[in-house]
């Protein structure tokens, strides 16, 4: 798996789209972090690109690279190597990768910045965090998509599809369940509904780690008493641990019974 994980991630590194996707979180926080003095705007709006960004491009990448390595994988898939062992090695590699993008286009800037000497380092290192988990976490929703679809423009049409339910329509849903429930208790639903979802559960925690969630009305207040204890925090990177792992189980529980 290491060397499939590697010759993927080599492969990665030197596309050029790797370069393009660190340039531009390489020029942005630049942007942000030395034209902007207050640090809590710059985080905010680093987290509004993150949230949205991230899971597209993961879901994409992960996408594309499955079907453009179709014919690589059939004849890894006739050598004496695991199906398993294939394909974690092809999803940790774009996963790799792309979170690497990430953290060296944000980071650099962050390190000349001189963010080290100060609190916000707390804030940054918590959006790295959460970016690195929604890389992993779509990257492996995408290569599902892709083992369940031999059809590659219905793969890339799930792929988008569902990375516009968990973005955009997710949280239309959830908050007109939460208008034409409003006269039941609804903490406990706000709380499970917030962590069914990896990128509403994200942009809950860097919002509270900020210290705006008053902004947030009577609903920031619950998720305030919840998700800003040391309880809720573990809570909260189990669950998004989880959404990496159960897609990570379905990768390997797909390979094996798929016939190629």
């Amino acid at each position: 798996m290491l060397k499939i994980l590697k010759y993927s991630f080599y492969d990665l590194i030197r596309s050029r789209w790797s370069y393009v996707y660190f340039s531009f979180y390489l020029l942005l926080g630049s942007v942000l972090l030395f034209l902007n003095n207050d640090l809590s705007k710059a985080v905010i709006t680093l987290m509004n690109v993150i949230i949205v960004l991230v899971p597209l491009i993961g879901t994409i990448f992960g996408v594309m690279y499955y079907y453009n390595s179709k014919e690589f994988t059939e004849l890894l898939l006739a050598q004496p190597l695991k199906r398993s062992s294939i394909f974690l090695g092809q999803y940790l590699g774009v996963a790799i990768s792309l979170s690497m993008s990430l953290i060296l286009g944000l980071g650099i800037p962050f390190i000349f910045y001189g963010l080290f000497k100060s609190s916000a380092i707390w804030d940054f290192s918590l959006l790295l965090i959460t970016g690195t988990f929604l890389t992993l976490i779509f990257t492996a929703l995408a290569f599902n998509i892709a083992l369940s679809n031999e059809n590659k423009i219905k793969g890339f049409g799930y792929a988008i599809l569902l990375w516009l339910f968990l973005a955009i329509i997710y949280d239309g849903i959830f908050l007109m369940s939460l208008i034409l429930f409003e006269d039941y208790p609804l903490d406990k639903l706000s709380l499970v509904g917030t962590m069914l979802n990896p990128i509403d559960l994200s942009r809950t925690l860097i919002l509270l780690k900020l210290d705006i969630s008053a902004l947030l009305g009577y609903t920031g207040a619950i998720f305030k008493q919840f998700f800003g204890t040391s309880f809720g925090l573990i809570v909260s990177f189990i669950m998004l641990t989880a959404w990496v792992i159960l897609p990570v189980l379905r990768i390997v529980f797909k390979s094996k019974k798929k016939d190629f």
